[in-house]
């Protein structure tokens, strides 16, 4: 299904067409075509949330017809380090644009947002070697521009048991854009799922009766999950935004 969407930049407006399931690195490449702008210098973002490259268009249920989209542009340098790079992994192929000084752990991070894999139990290869260190550089590893990496998921020990559930104390943040904006402490079980999260909160009257989703590390948080399973931690912030998320979320 196709729509329109509004692009502000600091200079204008314009409206392009998108489709749902085009991932945000289409839809940069699409700027590119009109603009003339590399996709690896736009940052694209939607009630201050940025747009993450390896993710659809309908991984943001905020994104709808005419819905304006921030468009930043940084401008190229002569040191620019910005590839393009493909990730397989068992549920799907992400193609993102990263930086090569980053660091591994900062990768298995942007994988874990678009995937949803664990990042204690993510290993990533190049070229046949396990890419073990985190706190080394893509480029230490001879990632260069076009280069694929494959993600393999940790088997746990089935005899381990279970960690026992710990106390959070996060921030539930609201959008100025769809509710009144508010930050919310609250203290929980990390064993706590978003629709016990959700429940909470309406009973609570912290938010009048209506459909609302939540999402954290700009990641749209399954209802079924647990704050744990989310890789939430103690200090964390959780977004909630008025609306439905369809795709099994």
């Amino acid at each position: 299904m196709t729509m329109r969407v509004m692009i502000a930049t600091s200079e204008g407006e314009f409206l392009i067409e998108v489709d749902h399931k085009e991932t945000i690195l289409e839809v940069k490449q699409k700027i590119e075509q009109l603009l003339g702008v590399p996709a690896a210098f736009q940052t694209l973002s939607v009630y201050g949330l940025e747009l993450i490259d390896g993710l659809d268009m309908e991984d943001y249920p905020i994104v709808f017809e005419g819905t304006k989209i921030d468009l930043t542009i940084s401008p190229p340098t002569e040191s620019d380090t910005m590839i393009q790079i493909t990730v397989k992994t068992s549920s799907k192929k992400i193609h993102m644009m990263v930086d090569k000084t980053e660091t591994v752990r900062s990768l298995k991070e942007k994988i874990h947002i678009i995937d949803g894999i664990p990042i204690k139990r993510l290993m990533l290869y190049f070229s046949g070697i396990e890419m073990g260190d985190e706190y080394r550089s893509l480029s230490e590893y001879n990632i260069c521009d076009q280069s694929e990496i494959i993600g393999f998921l940790k088997t746990t020990n089935r005899s381990t048991t279970e960690p026992a559930s710990k106390r959070l104390s996060v921030l539930v943040q609201t959008s100025s854009c769809l509710l009144n904006s508010a930050s919310i402490p609250l203290e929980m079980k990390d064993t706590t799922t978003i629709n016990e999260l959700r429940k909470i909160l309406l009973d609570g009257k912290v938010l009048p009766a209506d459909d609302y989703f939540f999402i954290h590390k700009q990641r749209i948080m399954r209802d079924s999950f647990n704050l744990r399973w989310h890789g939430v931690e103690n200090g964390d912030s959780l977004y909630v935004f008025k609306g439905t998320v369809s795709r099994g979320y």
